[in-house]
């Protein structure tokens, strides 16, 4: 036979996965210094611009 599980808390467990991953996410996003949230943006103007620069129309 198969373990019994209780499905409450299962879906409990579930949830409290969900929140802790969601957190992390949020930690890594909103938990960084000003010069790295700045080095982020400037890395990123530059691809998008280097993308830009690519295109032909």
């Amino acid at each position: 036979m198969g373990k019994v599980v209780n499905l409450q808390q299962a879906r409990k467990a579930r949830a409290r996965a969900e929140t802790a991953a969601k957190a992390d996410a949020n930690a890594a996003r909103h938990g960084r210094t000003k010069a790295q949230k700045s080095a982020e943006k400037a890395a990123a103007d530059k691809a998008n611009r280097d993308l830009d620069g690519h295109k032909t129309e």
